[in-house]
């Protein structure tokens, strides 16, 4: 899941606007760079949706299964992933945390941005060369099917760090004078110089280090506003290049490790859909008819909301997604009816935290990826605790609204109701249409996306004629920028989760855990507390991927069903990820409802305690988690 983390005033860019005016030759090779990689990751998005597509029809339909369309999905995806990090570095759409530094006054947070874009192309010139080493090394493996050299897909890595080199100097001259870019890039620079000049020193240390270079390393950078993956990439590289004598090649081989399983196809796939839902009217279709049904009752279009966002969210995968779908059908009538600003985006952000769990989930589709937890019993498993979080927000709710004077609300008739949901039916049935295609074995969860895609294209133009052609290009771009920011987050979270894997802190970390008394309750008293946390500063992928395969093996050797602890940890990362003032979720639910976020700091307090109620409900009760599995 990717949610945009600007809690302040930001450019197009994602960096505070300022007076400083680039030179007209820095702006035109910044659009030749920008036309030159956005149309080739857009194409990219197209081909991944037509090969596993034709892989489903080939394989279902015609009983004559493609061999060679998975493995080429992995090499388009590889590109896919690279060139869309190129493109969110562009367009400043890497995840990074902002609520710190949106805090400063305009010229340190101008050169906090600048320092941001330096940090990022530190690393990148730091691992290009031993990228390329790794492409070259892959000419000697053979592709199974396609029997091509593995470097064609390999290339992808030293390609897309070249191309990042190059847009991330761009922007750090674009977007700040000549001056500050070159303090920022000499600071950093410096920083570069005094590790290593330190880093002998460092290696009597022993794990003492990780306590350097990931807590305080990574900790600071976080704060700081450098991307989340470029703050992994850069503490894994020091950690290594210093204090081991590990080879670079490796960590660049974990990386593409992370972000070459298949399953991460669905990744970009389902964040299309999401925007093609919004862009139909699917999701208008929906949140209709649940306003024509409740909107009568105290506190209806509130209900509304809890619902639709349970709706939208089985169908998009991504909250962004979800939240700018919702928000702008029901608030301004929600408003009209007396609503304050301030409830309405804390209920939103509330939405957001409970549904967190809701197939297809990209962070349940990451936690399958990463530790082998089958997708579809994650997708079964992970529709009941929604509910429970639901009930609770809709307990608070009602508390609420009790009181309010409804008199002047007309309530929709039967035949009003029927027609709203007539309107609304071919929108509700795409979530049932999904999960059965990966039941009856029609699509992988990888391919079902693509089959959620056609269904969305076909009834944005046959049932609700709404489909603008002009709107497809830009969402193909949209689509490759965030994939490509969610997926270098996880191949940089890889490499790091091998360097604490290497130095024996997850064995330590597992023995520990397995050590606590009170046995399963407080292993999952503890987990609940520490993603909570982390998915207030890591967001909840980053947080999975680094954790998840240290955590899930713990859970299952002392007696917790891994999908159960699947929910409990998503649901306390979805609880981090939304609350103020960490929370980057809860920013984002602000900007998408034009509120200001210190009008939400109150009531959002009252919608959090309600999510950890149903989330202790959900962890202290296992069937809700695996009662249909």
């Amino acid at each position: 899941m990717s949610i945009p983390s600007d809690s302040v005033e930001v450019s197009p860019h994602g960096v505070p606007a300022s007076r400083h005016r680039p030179a007209a030759w820095v702006e035109r090779l910044n659009n030749i760079v920008g036309v030159l990689v956005e149309f080739p990751a857009a194409m990219l998005v197209l081909a991944e949706v037509v090969v596993l597509l034709m892989g489903v029809i080939w394989r279902y339909f015609l009983h004559q299964p493609l061999i060679w369309s998975d493995e080429l999905a992995s090499i388009l995806f590889l590109w896919l992933a690279m060139l869309g990090s190129v493109v969110a570095l562009r367009r400043g759409e890497h995840m990074r945390m902002t609520a710190i530094v949106g805090k400063l006054a305009p010229p340190q947070r101008a050169f906090l941005d600048l320092i941001a874009i330096a940090a990022a192309l530190a690393f990148l010139l730091l691992v290009v060369h031993p990228a390329y080493e790794f492409a070259a090394e892959e000419v000697w493996v053979t592709t199974p099917a396609m029997e091509i050299a593995n470097s064609w897909r390999a290339a992808a890595l030293p390609v897309g760090m070249a191309l990042m080199i190059l847009v991330g100097v761009i922007q750090i001259f674009r977007l700040g004078r000549a001056r500050d870019a070159l303090l920022a890039l000499a600071t950093v620079a410096a920083l570069v110089g005094i590790a290593a000049l330190v880093g002998p020193s460092l290696r009597g240390l022993g794990n003492w280090n990780l306590l350097i270079f990931f807590v305080f390393g990574v900790g600071s950078m976080v704060l700081l506003g450098v991307p989340i993956a470029f703050s992994f990439g850069l503490a894994t590289f020091a950690y290594l290049a210093l204090t081991t004598t590990t080879p670079i090649v490796v960590v660049v081989g974990r990386m593409d490790e992370g972000m070459s399983h298949l399953i991460l196809l669905a990744v970009p796939l389902f964040v299309l859909l999401g925007l093609l839902i919004e862009m139909t009217g699917m999701a208008r279709a929906m949140v209709g008819f649940l306003a024509s049904l409740l909107g009568h009752v105290r506190g209806g279009l509130s209900y509304v909301l809890i619902g639709a966002m349970y709706l939208v969210s089985g169908i998009s995968g991504s909250k962004a997604a979800d939240m700018a779908a919702v928000a702008p059908v029901l608030f301004p009538e929600m408003k009209q009816r007396g609503a304050k600003p301030g409830d309405l985006v804390a209920l939103l952000s509330a939405t957001g935290a409970q549904t967190e769990t809701i197939p297809p989930s990209l962070v349940l589709i990451t936690i399958g990826s990463v530790t082998g937890v089958s997708i579809a019993a994650l997708f079964t498993g992970g529709l009941l605790p929604g509910v429970v979080l639901g009930l609770t927000l809709a307990a608070l709710v009602w508390w609420r609204y009790r009181n309010d004077d409804l008199s002047s609300v007309r309530r929709a008739t039967g035949r009003e109701i029927g027609k709203a949901f007539l309107i609304s039916l071919p929108a509700i049935a795409l979530p049932f249409i999904i999960r059965a295609a990966v039941i009856e074995g029609v699509a992988t969860a990888t391919e079902v996306s693509t089959i959620g895609i056609v269904y969305a294209v076909v009834a944005g133009l046959l049932i609700y004629r709404r489909f603008d052609w002009k709107r497809v290009y830009p969402m193909l771009v949209d689509t490759a920028s965030l994939s490509g920011a969610i997926l270098l987050i996880i191949g940089a979270a890889t490499g790091m989760a091998w360097a604490l894997t290497q130095s024996g802190f997850s064995g330590s970390l597992a023995e520990i855990m397995k050590g606590l008394p009170g046995g399963a309750p407080a292993f999952l008293v503890v987990s609940i507390l520490a993603f909570i946390v982390l998915g207030s500063v890591l967001e909840g992928i980053p947080a999975i991927v680094l954790f998840g395969p240290l955590l899930f093996p713990i859970a299952r050797q002392i007696g917790v069903h891994e999908v159960h602890y699947a929910m409990v940890v998503i649901l306390a990362m979805g609880i981090g990820l939304f609350a103020p003032p960490f929370g980057v979720g809860y920013y984002a639910a602000c900007a998408i409802s034009r509120i200001h976020p210190d009008e939400g700091m109150k009531p959002i307090v009252g919608y959090m305690i309600a999510l950890f109620v149903g989330l202790v409900i959900v962890a202290v009760v296992p069937w809700i988690s695996i009662g249909f599995l």
